[in-house]
């Protein structure tokens, strides 16, 4: 993750507010990056999916995600998660008859090891440009 002048670092408590605000700040990054509208709106999926997923996989009882947006691509790296959080996250976004949401609408899916020993991140990318 590459940290630019369009970045942010979102940390919430889990609960009702993660999808909102995690969802108001995607949407203003990716605006400030010229983010085309069809993309918008598959951030805005994914964002829905890491806000009803996350909680359950936090370490701290928060939600953190670091959301970093170009004009290429807006990334998301979430975390840190519990051990084996990042893969439970993607299992979980599951959907029946649409596959993976999270798989389905991003470019990159990858879960990563996370800062502390014991911990993931998960990493999602969405590039604008084809």
């Amino acid at each position: 993750m590459t940290s630019g002048t369009n970045a942010a670092t979102v940390k919430v408590r889990s609960g009702p507010l993660v999808g909102a605000v995690l969802g108001r700040v995607v949407g203003m990054l990716a605006a400030r990056a010229q983010c085309p509208i069809d993309r918008l709106d598959d951030a805005l999926l994914i964002t829905d999916a890491v806000a009803a997923h996350a909680p359950r996989q936090a370490v701290d009882g928060r939600v953190t995600v670091v959301v970093d947006a170009t004009e290429e691509r807006l990334e998301l790296a979430v975390g840190p998660l519990r051990g084996d959080g990042a893969k439970a996250l993607l299992s979980e976004a599951e959907l029946p008859g649409v596959g993976n949401v999270l798989e389905r609408v991003a470019d990159e899916v990858e879960p990563v090891d996370g800062p502390e020993a014991g911990t993931e991140r998960l990493l999602i990318r969405l590039r604008f440009a084809p």
